[in-house]
Order: C-alpha cells, then structure tokens, then sequence
C-alpha cells in the first residue's frame, strides 16, 4: 500500500479499527489465480504476536480449500467518504483545490489457517454475534435458535483463521490540509451526515 508519512496510521487507530470494523475481504494467491471473499471478522489480539482475524466461510466455498501461495491477505475499512473542496477555506482563497476521498483502511497479511471443527466455529459465531448484536436494543443470541438448527448451520460453514505476520495501514483523513480546510471539510461531512468519517477526522486532527 502507497502510505505517505503524514497519512500513516499509528497503532491506536489500527487496532481500533481491527476491532470494530464490519467485514473484510480476504483474498488468496492460489494456482488458480486470486480467490477474495467478504466476511466478518473477530479480531483476537491474543493469538501469536501481531493477533489473528476469525472467520468462516461457506463450506462450499472453494476458497478455503485451495492451496494459498505465500501469505493470505485481508483488506479491512473504516469510515471512508468523499470530499468536496466545497468545504475548503481555501476554496475561496485561490481555487486550487480538487476532489478527494478520505478513508481508513489496513492490509493485514498472514498464514491461512483452516478450522473444520464444530466446537471452535460455535464460539466463533457467538463471538461474531455479541459484537455485531451489541448496538440492538433488542438483541438475537446463538442459543433463540433451536439446537438441532445451529448444528446443521454450523456444519455448513468452515473457519478460517488469519494468523497476522504483518499490518500496513492508512488514515488518510486531510492531515495535509489547513486546519481551516480541516474544520470546513467536518462540518461538510457532518452536514452530509457523513458522521463516522467526520469523528475521525477530529480524532486524528486531535
């Protein structure tokens, strides 16, 4: 990933981002060529040294049962919106300003590994299902549905299991402008209702 210094993301911002973003795509160089799924995932930062990313995909998805060619990799986002120079001070200043796109994102690579076992997807779904139920005021658990019905769910999917060996990450959230056309590019965000992107851009403007 092309990451000018003054966009790097420091290690707050990833792992917040690792744990709270929504899906990701995970692609594989395999003999067949590139393979690439979207997928939730469950960041485990206990596993090895860089953490883990759990997974499942559909047992009849080929993806999880071809070969990988070195390291699998998985693209993860955060908030991410377009940018008028609408909202630029120096719009008015001297007009040499164009569109952009401001976005968080990461590259996280690692070993692919495969877990074809009942018990460790049990938890994994659980897992999935508290984060991503947390926010309902009304919230579904594994355990609404009948036994019998998990079961045969569970054994429709696999799980795989990114073992992390390295992370690039950006948050290119205007650190190269004013503060002027920072605050202007917020509160047009804002407006928008573009609210996750605005938030992270006072965040890193600080």
């Amino acid at each position: 990933m092309y990451i000018p210094s003054h966009f790097a993301a420091d290690d707050a911002v990833v792992q917040d981002l690792l744990a709270h973003h929504g899906a990701g795509n995970l692609i594989t160089a395999t003999p067949d060529g590139l393979l690439a799924t979207l997928l939730p995932f469950i960041y485990d930062p206990s596993v090895g040294a860089h953490g883990a990313l759990l997974g499942h995909l559909a047992r009849n998805n080929v993806q999880w049962k071809t070969p990988v060619n070195g390291a699998a990799l998985a693209i993860v986002a955060g908030p991410d919106a377009y940018v008028t120079p609408a909202g630029y001070a120096s719009k008015a200043e001297h007009g040499r300003v164009v569109p952009t796109w401001n976005y968080v994102t990461a590259h996280v690579y690692g070993e692919l590994v495969v877990h074809d076992d009942v018990v460790w997807l049990d938890e994994l779904v659980r897992r999935l299902t508290t984060k991503h139920e947390a926010a309902a005021a009304s919230s579904w658990t594994v355990d609404d549905a009948p036994e019998a019905f998990v079961r045969g769910q569970l054994r429709a999917i696999v799980g795989v299991e990114l073992v992390i060996s390295r992370i690039e990450a950006k948050a290119k959230l205007s650190q190269n402008r004013s503060e002027a056309d920072v605050e202007g590019t917020i509160a047009n965000l804002a407006a928008r209702g573009e609210t996750a992107t605005a938030e992270a851009m006072r965040t890193v403007a600080g």
